[in-house]
């Protein structure tokens, strides 16, 4: 068996080896999406290949359209000329059960997949004639949340930013520039309104990624590189939405043993391969079966019917709550607090820590005992069921091979919204703050966890932190193995409401994550010993 259009004719060998097919016709649907696109996707990855396309999938299926979705990929094209045109833009999703089920079935729904690269003006001209087609309802993206930087670190553009802001619409590199002059072809093709839509993991992505195409825009109006009403244009909600989005589901690299299965089973030339860009990708994609997408209802040329395939349609406010109960309760504290013991106690697998008596009761304590009261419920998700499925299906998956060395990065740039917003929600409910055993286990084992030494003694690799070198001078003279070496190092972390949200030194919990770290310091299995005497 070979994943191509022509061998979609045989669907009952398809079905012998348990593999869906489309019940579609594939290549009418590509060419009433050719001639009349409505959604068009930036970022052809494993994200998209193993969500976004088949949400379009799902609306062909249950006859809900009769079009596709358009992918584009604007910088690693090896994707584009080695995944999907071999395959004839099918894609092979194998949803990952967490009791080691694989559910297997053939994507179609992609018409069109776009390598756009400045060097082939052919390109940039089919992406112009999709632009400026009325037909078109959304322009949705998956770029990477630093897709949407102007500016580095220290508030300066970005090289590339400077140089499309110079050169203006239609020979931009950056992903804001691109889109911005995409954009200004729809504006003088008509003014036809559209949503241009983030779906990217960050908070209020849309409207981050409203500012990007906007600042690139001003500065071609002030350079006079486009005509003055654009800018009026993309402001004006009712013509250039850009709605806020809500999203949640694992894509893993592909995974060598769901390789193996597929050619077991005679599917041909499932190997994984390496990009030019070091992306590690295959003809089929792996995804864990659990996934959310909520989205604010702002589409001012329409939109397909979403919510037929399990989309969220509803409010700002409520996009922003459901940001918030994942953010601030219900998996990221979560995987914030599992991934420092992890790499403490030796793991490199999230799964496997999902078999460890105290960092299960670490994180269910952190979630259902500290975190449920004071979580934020959106009223279409419910925060308990959310917090089951986290803990008992896709933490424990061992599909999943996602390791704590991955989650542990950047952790000074996450702890203030992880944990110091449910700090704040105490203090602002007037709960007692003593209560708190998990929270301050999670912040003194991320602070021990800065020594790079394990539970056992063992020098540790630390994950990138922009904040490592500064963290580790402040720890100095500590030593993981005699507690009399503690002098107060951490009291200035602690202090610092830029890293938690607020000053811990000035509240009682300061001084029992103090406590909790001092234990931690008294040699080979004190973490292990820490953890059990809080936890049990």
């Amino acid at each position: 068996m070979k994943l191509s259009a022509s061998n979609l004719v045989d669907r009952a060998g398809w079905e012998q080896i348990h593999v869906r097919t489309p019940s579609y016709d594939i290549q009418n649907m590509i060419k009433r999406t050719k001639e009349a696109p409505v959604w068009v996707h930036f970022g052809s990855g494993n994200f998209f290949r193993g969500f976004i396309a088949p949400l379009s999938h799902g609306l062909l299926m249950s006859g809900e359209s009769d079009r596709g979705i358009i992918t584009v990929s604007t910088y690693n094209h090896d994707i584009i000329h080695r995944i999907y045109e071999p395959y004839d833009n099918l894609i092979l999703r194998v949803l990952l059960g967490a009791d080691g089920s694989l559910d297997r079935e053939i994507i179609g729904s992609v018409a069109e997949a776009i390598p756009l690269d400045q060097k082939k003006p052919s390109t940039w001209q089919r992406l112009e004639e999709i632009f400026q087609n009325p037909s078109l309802q959304i322009v949705s993206l998956t770029i990477t949340e630093k897709g949407y930087a102007l500016k580095d670190g220290a508030g300066n553009l970005l090289a590339s930013v400077i140089e499309d802001m110079e050169n203006g619409p239609g020979k931009s590199t950056h992903a804001m520039g691109i889109l911005a002059g995409l954009l200004y072809r729809r504006y003088l093709a008509g003014k036809h309104p559209i949503a241009v839509v983030s779906m990217d993991n960050c908070a209020e992505n849309g409207t981050r990624l409203g500012n990007g195409i906007r600042e690139m825009a001003k500065a071609w109006e002030e350079r006079g590189l486009v005509e003055n009403g654009f800018l009026v244009y993309l402001e004006d909600e009712s013509k250039v939405a850009t709605p806020w989005t809500m999203v949640d589901k694992i894509t893993p690299r592909p995974d060598e043993a769901v390789a193996a299965e597929l050619a077991k089973l005679g599917i041909e030339g499932m190997e994984p391969i390496v990009t030019s860009k070091t992306t590690y990708i295959a003809p089929f994609v792996n995804a864990e079966r659990p996934e959310y997408l909520v989205i604010e209802d702002k589409f001012p040329a329409g939109r397909p019917p979403l919510e037929k395939v399990g989309v969220y349609l509803t409010s700002r406010e409520t996009v922003s709550k459901t940001e918030r109960m994942k953010v601030t309760t219900c998996l990221n504290p979560l995987h914030t607090a599992m991934s420092v013991y992890g790499c403490l106690l030796g793991y490199t697998r999230i799964s496997q820590e999902m078999k460890d008596e105290e960092i299960v009761a670490l994180i269910s304590r952190l979630g259902y005992i500290e975190g449920l009261p004071v979580v934020v419920d959106p009223g279409i998700i419910s925060p308990k069921e959310f917090l089951d499925e986290v803990v008992q299906k896709r933490l424990p998956n061992p599909f999943m091979p996602d390791a704590p060395q991955r989650i542990a990065t950047d952790t000074s740039q996450k702890v203030g919204i992880r944990f110091g917003e449910t700090i704040k929600s105490y203090q602002g409910k007037g709960l007692d703050l003593d209560s708190l055993v998990s929270l301050p286990l999670a912040i003194a084992g991320w602070l021990r966890y800065l020594l790079a030494v394990d539970d056992e003694g063992q020098k540790m690799d630390v994950s990138p932190d922009p904040l490592l070198a500064d963290l580790q001078e402040k720890l100095q003279g500590l030593v993981w193995n005699d507690p009399k070496s503690y002098q107060g190092q951490i009291r200035e972390i602690l202090k610092n409401p830029v890293i938690f949200g607020s000053d811990l030194t000035s509240i009682s919990l300061g001084d029992r994550i103090e406590e909790m770290f001092v234990e931690m310091l008294a040699g080979p299995g004190a973490v292990r010993a820490t953890l059990k005497k809080y936890l049990h």
